[in-house]
């Protein structure tokens, strides 16, 4: 008597089977990684326009760091000041540690790491030691033997007036996408804008640069060779009177060499002054400043 079908060995039922599982949790995943980048690239777009939504450089801090401590274990946020990094924000740490941290203030000297970013103007990943993140940011923030951290500088027209400093699971790419589009905006508050700029004729744009180095050259020149003027200056709420001449002399060559031919100039030596000697305190120039010339 013939036989009738012989039964699938258990091994082939088994794989098939299998076979079925992943090709239904591949799916699954698929679609998880699909909603979770669309999820993500939605988180993005919105952190983007709040910071172009910004008033001021405060604001854009603000936005970027809130948006930053979402892709981090931890986030701070620095203003430059000087040859100093200032604690300003901070977030992922205990509220006693927020409070210290706003009274900190980092010689870049101590801090190689955040020098490095400042003086590179590139995104530095570093251990995080002492050596490399100062003393009082490491016992501050507890940072782990092997533990790295990553900062991000803001360029705004070939300075960095701002770090971001995140710390733990940081999402790289992400962080620096975020404050690249930050000191743009930065860059936009602190002249023409961007496509504004682009309108602008060839040869005003070349003023406007010469105008800007002439800036950096005579605020640099004035904080080196005027250094005790500027710390008076400083101290007593009133660097405009301790440098009258020079600032004087300084706005009068900038009226006649950039203002006179070109109507779309931007007081480029009002914003050094008070980036490069009043720390970004523009009430460090003292009430007898004129302000800025437009």
């Amino acid at each position: 008597m013939p036989s009738g079908p012989s039964t699938p060995p258990l091994r082939q039922v088994l794989e098939n089977h299998l076979s079925q599982l992943s090709l239904e949790v591949d799916s699954l995943f698929a679609e998880a990684r699909d909603h979770a980048r669309s999820e993500f690239a939605g988180q993005l777009n919105q952190a983007v326009r709040r910071i172009l939504q910004a008033a001021n450089p405060d604001q854009i801090g603000a936005t970027l760091l809130d948006a930053a401590s979402a892709l981090a274990s931890g986030a701070a946020w620095f203003r430059i000041t000087g040859e100093a990094a200032r604690g300003e924000r901070i977030r992922g740490v205990p509220e006693e540690a927020g409070e210290t941290f706003h009274a900190l203030e980092i010689p870049l000297s101590s801090a190689a790491a955040l020098a490095g970013a400042v003086e590179t103007r590139d995104p530095v990943i570093a251990a995080a030691t002492p050596r490399e993140v100062s003393q009082d940011l490491a016992e501050l923030l507890r940072h782990p033997p092997d533990g790295r951290v990553s900062i991000f500088p803001v360029v705004v027209r070939d300075r960095v007036p701002a770090l971001l400093y995140a710390w733990g699971s940081v999402q790289g790419p992400a962080v620096e996408l975020l404050t690249q589009v930050a000191a743009a905006a930065w860059t936009a508050m602190s002249g023409p804008p961007a496509a504004a700029w682009d309108r602008l004729p060839l040869d005003e744009q070349r003023i406007h640069l010469r105008a800007q180095r002439f800036a950096r050259v005579e605020a640099a020149g004035m904080r080196l060779f005027q250094a005790d003027a500027v710390q008076a200056g400083r101290a007593g709420r009133n660097l405009y009177d301790t440098l009258r001449n020079s600032i004087d002399a300084a706005r009068e060559a900038s009226r006649q060499s950039f203002f006179a031919p070109c109507s779309s100039m931007v007081d480029y030596l009002h914003l050094e002054l008070v980036h490069t000697l009043a720390n970004d305190n523009p009430d460090l120039l003292g009430n007898n400043y004129p302000g800025p010339m437009v």
